[in-house]
């Protein structure tokens, strides 16, 4: 199977289960495979307290869609604010995903019948990620495994003009079908987002509104991955991600305006971490974890060993 080339990575946040998560999920799915492996090293103990050689993170992939699981640590839990929509052409692969997803976890809303599909069924799993597993019909199925945002609480009511900042700043974007709540679905506002579907770097995304109360909202635990091949690109997609209000973090994370979770990350730094040098890892980790904004050219510094 070719690795999957993708502008946009959904980065999800394991305490140490990562490698045991990304096996699960790909025993689930015909199409899926474990990618590269990165590990922690010495460096930034006192930051992360993983020992050494720790799986730091996995790649995987699922149906065309990749995915990296991070070791964290215990920092951040998954909520419903982000889901994955399972596109399948069956009831019967419907039935086949939901049993192996739902083992071990919560059913958010039951396996069965509904207004918008005869079989659909939305779970968190036993690491607590949750998935909608759907039956599309007579839908075509361009995206097996969509990532879908849902704005609740303050954030209730902004799924529309999210998606209009997402296609305004990635390339290959555009909005696709929306749906809208009408009169007498409330709580929900009339006029606000049931459902719409958008493309960023050709990859789809979906986003929902929910004025219901949710004691949840968007955190850490599911960030995007934006992959950079150059400083120019970085330095753009970290300016206007941050805009009007969002927060620069650390070691290339950030939070946009409406609480979601974001890494700038340049493509060069895989191989970095990957080199079979323990001393070059060490040094490019003790480099990146006193960044902010990621910067190509001091990585490079401290991978050759030139003072930074």
């Amino acid at each position: 199977m070719p690795t999957v080339k993708q502008k946009i990575t959904p980065n999800l946040w394991f305490d140490r289960q990562a490698e045991q998560a990304s096996n699960f999920y790909t025993s689930i799915f015909k199409n899926s495979r474990i990618g590269r492996i990165t590990r922690y090293t010495k460096a930034g103990f006192e930051v992360h307290g993983m020992p050494e050689g720790t799986v730091l993170t996995v790649e995987f992939e699922i149906e065309g869609q990749k995915f990296i699981g991070l070791n964290g640590g215990p920092l951040f839990k998954f909520n419903p604010s982000i889901s994955f929509l399972v596109a399948c052409d069956s009831k019967k692969e419907v039935d086949a995903i939901w049993e192996g997803l739902s083992e071990g976890g919560t059913a958010l809303m039951e396996l069965g019948e509904y207004p918008f599909s005869e079989r659909y069924g939305w779970t968190q799993d036993r690491y607590g990620l949750s998935c909608q597993v759907m039956f599309m019909g007579d839908r075509k199925i361009g995206q097996k495994i969509t990532p879908t945002l849902m704005f609740v609480g303050e954030q209730s009511g902004k799924a529309e003009a999210a998606v209009k900042f997402y296609t305004s700043v990635f390339h290959k974007a555009k909005t696709g079908d929306i749906l809208r709540y009408g009169k007498g679905e409330e709580p929900e506002k009339e006029g606000t987002i049931k459902h719409a579907a958008f493309m960023l770097e050709n990859q789809g995304f979906a986003a929902m509104d929910s004025a219901r109360e949710h004691k949840f909202t968007f955190n850490e635990a599911i960030s995007l991955m934006v992959e950079c091949k150059t400083q120019k690109e970085i330095d753009y997609y970290w300016e206007k991600l941050i805009a009007d209000g969002g927060q620069e973090g650390v070691c290339g994370w950030l939070k946009d305006k409406f609480g979601i979770s974001w890494q700038v990350a340049p493509t060069v730094i895989n191989e970095m971490l990957r080199d079979r040098d323990k001393e070059k890892v060490e040094r490019v980790t003790n480099a990146f974890l006193k960044m902010k904004k990621f910067d190509i050219a001091e990585l490079k510094r401290a991978y050759e060993g030139a003072l930074i």
